[in-house]
């Protein structure tokens, strides 16, 4: 197991912690531990494998496929357009 050293805490910060740890019946340390844990959590795994990279691309170009052809339709414009009518800079 590793260890963090956090110099410089607030003497407040430490007491705060100090009297959360003691409501949760637990040491400080024990509850800089439980704290740690919830900021961090494990990933949840995986019940599938992850796609590939060419079952990303066939699955993009079929979503593609469905949709209209934009032929030479100007997105950056059509985003502008957008942008400009928000009053987004």
């Amino acid at each position: 197991m590793g260890e963090i050293r956090v110099p410089d805490i607030d003497d407040a910060v430490i007491e705060r912690l100090r009297l959360k740890a003691a409501r949760n019946g637990r040491s400080l340390e024990q509850e800089l531990r439980a704290l740690l844990a919830a900021a961090a959590p494990a990933p949840p795994e995986r019940s599938e494998p992850a796609l590939t990279a060419a079952q990303k691309l066939d699955i993009s170009e079929r979503l593609l496929a469905r949709g209209p052809d934009l032929g030479s339709f100007d997105v950056s414009a059509a985003i502008r357009h957008g942008r400009d009518d928000e009053g987004v800079p």
